[in-house]
């Protein structure tokens, strides 16, 4: 397997090693937590509920887009990115900076698609080993982001109400 980026698209400007690095510690850590939780006796439930699956994924949105977009949280995205815009509301754009390694964390963190994965993983592993705490938690990035929602449909009832 090659990770020349010249072989995988016409600018070779993909960073593959860097792409690995992250999905090998993605990996490992997951692998790390799993032998873990064995050693420590940790029972997986035996099925997971819908109302925790909206929950959890529910939570992995809202952490992702703080990470990923949040001005507030800029000072984690930096080192690896540089704004190139405001979205909506509190959110900005940011757009990956750099090379190998430090270009492939820029590509992570300016992407709340890509957060989520990490996000939904570490809730779930958290879910695994303390599903009280877990919900728990989870509860206050659902309640923000219906607090969201909330904020977004009274700006439009204002908006609808200037027209």
């Amino acid at each position: 397997m090659t990770t020349d980026a010249a072989h995988y698209d016409e600018r070779g400007e993909v960073p593959l090693a860097g792409y690995a690095v992250l999905a090998s510690a993605f990996a490992a850590g997951t692998g790390a937590f799993a032998l873990l939780a064995r050693r420590r006796g940790v029972r997986l439930p035996e099925r997971v509920p819908p109302w925790d699956v909206v929950l959890l994924g529910t939570a992995a949105y809202k952490a992702s887009r703080l990470l990923a977009r949040d001005k507030v949280t800029s000072f984690v995205r930096a080192p690896f990115t540089r704004r190139i815009g405001e979205g909506e509301a509190n959110e900005v754009l940011d757009e990956p900076r750099g090379r190998g390694l430090r270009r492939a964390v820029g590509d992570l963190l300016s992407c709340p698609f890509c957060v989520s994965a990490w996000a939904a993983g570490t809730l779930v592993c958290s879910y695994a080993a303390a599903p009280r705490l877990t919900r728990l938690a989870c509860g206050g990035f659902g309640a923000l982001t219906v607090a969201d929602w909330l904020q977004y449909a009274w700006t439009w009832t204002q908006q609808t109400e200037e027209d």
